[in-house]
């Protein structure tokens, strides 16, 4: 039976000759072909390209996921550096104070040190006056030991010379000349 279609169709193109040579087997086939890509474009576009999409589609949302999250990183960075830099200003300020009041204690301390030193030396120079002072007063306990003793030798020698009071002036004269004026007027 098929063979009687193709000759009566061969029959027909022979008579009448066609410009594009349209036939129904051409037809069929074109449009057997046009439902096979349109059926083939939804199978492939189900399988193939609707998971492509997911892809593209996740890939594009990782990135920017990933872009929105190096952007607060970034904000965070840049808020932690600004904390860091705060604290070592605060730190250098810290560090100035703490050196400033080391000097003050260290003057402070100078001072006490000097002004303990001061009234060291005026104690041992006050202490060394009295000392002198004490020499002193022990030098002319001494001195007025030696003249009561040349005194007491004098009078034994007024006593045992039995002397007038112009000779005795003489002596006293004498001896006050020997030991100096000085020494028994202090």
């Amino acid at each position: 039976m098929n063979t009687g279609i193709y000759m009566l169709l061969a029959n027909e193109s022979e008579m009448t000759p066609r410009m594009f040579g349209l036939d129904f087997q051409l037809l069929f086939d074109s449009g057997l072909t046009l439902l096979a890509v349109f059926t083939l474009f939804f199978v492939l576009g189900h399988f193939l390209f609707n998971p492509a999409r997911k892809v593209l589609e996740d890939r594009k949302n990782r990135i920017a996921t990933d872009i929105e999250t190096a952007e607060n990183d970034k904000k965070e960075a840049l808020e932690l550096k600004k904390e860091y830099e705060e604290k070592l200003r605060e730190a250098d300020k810290e560090v100035a104070k703490i050196l400033s009041d080391a000097r003050q204690k260290a003057v402070a301390n100078e001072t006490k040190i000097l002004s303990e030193a001061r009234e060291e030396a005026q104690s041992i120079i006050k202490r060394a006056n009295e000392e002198a002072e004490l020499e002193k007063k022990r030098v002319m306990d001494e001195v007025k030991q030696e003249m009561v003793n040349i005194a007491s030798l004098m009078a034994g020698k007024v006593v045992s010379a039995n002397i007038d009071t112009t000779i005795q002036d003489s002596l006293i004269d004498e001896t006050l000349k020997e030991i100096g004026d000085a020494t028994w007027q202090s």
